[in-house]
């Protein structure tokens, strides 16, 4: 199973990248949960630079931004089914 985590101070835009890429696992048919992760130095151990992020693996895969739900499910779906 892979580690996918959001990254921020725990703010609407994390909430809402949280809940989206909860969404997005669910439908692909995952197990996966998602991880908050608002320690700054946790953040900055991995190089996030922009909030909210997400990794996956702890590989940061997007900061800064929130992605369409499509767009989001796409990403996660070439990150986790790998």
């Amino acid at each position: 199973m892979h580690s996918v985590k959001v990254l921020g101070s725990g703010c609407a835009n994390c909430e809402r990248l949280a809940a989206l890429a909860d969404k997005a696992l669910n439908d692909l048919g995952r197990e996966e949960r998602v991880e908050k992760v608002t320690d700054y130095a946790a953040m900055a151990a991995m190089g996030v630079m922009a909030t909210p992020a997400l990794a996956v693996d702890d590989q940061v895969v997007l900061a800064g931004r929130i992605p369409s739900s499509d767009a989001l499910k796409e990403l996660l779906a070439a990150k986790v089914t790998a």
